[in-house]
């Protein structure tokens, strides 16, 4: 029966091209449109490590004071901590991994003769930061704990900057000079560039490009290196004294839990250790308020999507809105024009949902139009988005998932718009009509 209701909605659309094409060019503006901002919204709350997602976890304290004052609408400063509480984190090891981090940018000094210096970005971590983040490495791998204890000049860098230094050749023990210092290469990152990248700070670009070197927090601290990131003071420290100071917060951390048991024995930890340093007249803030916040949850706290891209697709959403309104009128107006095909039919003993059946067919046939032409729309608005200069139109791309969503999209509107001119047609007296024949 499917083939043959199929074969009705075909010649039924034949019969009228100019009505079909104005209801395929509906449903396929208002998909179009609306897949555009979809997609590039899909893109900006992705999760970034789908496979460790539920295991990595924000550790949240909060050491300002009761008094502080946010100026402005930059990052709160309490969601980086400050580098004794880092520290002490650290070296309580309960997590199974857990890894300090803060962003860098560094001045690179080429050893190739007629090779200018230039700034590249990159991470200061802590030793477990690849192997809980499964990092991929091209060549060697990262330093180690003692590395860390020993405050060692040693350094990983990026694929891409690898190449773009010693070209195809092995770069494992090579001296690349950041800064004013020497740092030897143990390592080379493969492919590996989460987006969004959710380990860096708020106020960095959470879709740029990957981390071009990595090298030991402890290190650049022992050296006073230049941090990028939101670095954010309370206290009246000197400018020297400032990165382990207890009053300036700049550090990211994370944690890996394997359970929800760990996951609540972590939580009162923190709530544990926030009520220590409250006794000590560090922290002015209830224990209570420390939080263990989950990857995506994170994510969510940190407000990623911008206001204007969340209106743009409610904007989307309402014109498709207004689409499947016209295309309601145009089906009641083409189905009950056919009213006397249809009374025929019912009285040669056709029932009620077979031609409600048939219509539904007719409808999504038209629907399936429409979402072709909508996927080529869509394309040419991600097509523009990615010259936006906005930091994630470079992510603007259709995956399979926004592939066939845009297919059930404009099958399931079109199929809704027709609901209403489908069961109105159904409800037509065959006597009435069959007199007027």
């Amino acid at each position: 029966m499917f083939g043959y209701y199929l074969d009705i909605a075909l010649r039924s659309l034949r019969r009228n091209p100019v009505l079909t094409a104005l209801m395929v060019l509906a449903i396929g503006l208002g998909i179009g449109a609306s897949m555009t901002m979809i997609t590039v919204l899909h893109v900006m709350t992705d999760d970034p490590m789908p496979r460790r997602s539920g295991q990595l976890f924000y550790p949240h304290l909060n050491p300002l004071p009761l008094d502080y004052r946010q100026s402005g609408d930059g990052p709160d400063p309490s969601d980086n901590l400050t580098w004794p509480d880092a520290v002490a984190l650290l070296k309580a090891h309960r997590a199974e991994r857990q890894a300090a981090m803060a962003g860098a940018e560094l001045l690179l000094r080429p050893g190739r003769p007629g090779t200018r210096p230039f700034n590249i970005h990159g991470r200061y971590a802590t030793a477990d930061f690849f192997a809980m983040f499964g990092v991929q490495f091209a060549q060697g791998q990262g330093w180690t704990a003692a590395d860390d204890d020993a405050r060692a000049h040693v350094v990983v860098l990026g694929n891409t900057l690898s190449r773009k230094l010693f070209g195809g050749a092995d770069g494992i023990g090579q001296s690349v000079r950041l800064g004013e210092h020497d740092f030897r290469v143990v390592g080379v990152v493969g492919d590996w560039q989460p987006q969004p990248v959710f380990y860096t700070d708020a106020a960095a670009n959470r879709f740029g490009e990957a981390d071009q070197f990595f090298l030991p927090l402890s290190t650049a601290v022992d050296l006073k290196l230049d941090v990028n990131g939101n670095f954010s003071s309370w206290g009246e420290d000197q400018a020297d004294t400032r990165m382990v100071s207890a009053s300036t917060t700049w550090l990211q951390f994370w944690v890996q839990l394997r359970d929800p048991a760990q996951v609540a024995a972590y939580h009162q930890f923190m709530v544990d250790y926030s009520a220590q340093q409250n006794a000590l007249g560090r922290f002015q803030r209830p224990p209570t308020d420390a939080k263990l916040y989950g990857l995506m949850a994170w994510l969510g706290h940190q407000d990623l999507v911008p206001n204007d891209v969340r209106l743009q697709l409610w904007l989307a959403l309402g014109f498709l809105l207004v689409c499947m309104t016209n295309i309601v009128a145009l089906l009641l107006a083409k189905f009950l024009r056919r009213s006397g095909e249809i009374s025929v039919r019912r009285a040669l003993g056709a029932r009620r949902r077979d031609i409600f059946l048939q219509l539904g067919i007719e409808s999504a046939v038209i629907g399936l139009a429409g979402g072709v032409l909508g996927l080529l729309i869509a394309q040419l608005g991600l097509w523009s988005v990615r010259h936006r200069p906005d930091d994630y139109a470079q992510l603007a791309q259709m995956d399979v998932s926004m592939l066939l969503g845009t297919f059930v999209l404009a099958i399931a509107a079109s199929v809704l718009a027709g609901l209403l001119p489908a069961w109105r047609a159904c409800r037509v007296a065959p006597a009435l009509q069959l007199k007027t024949l």
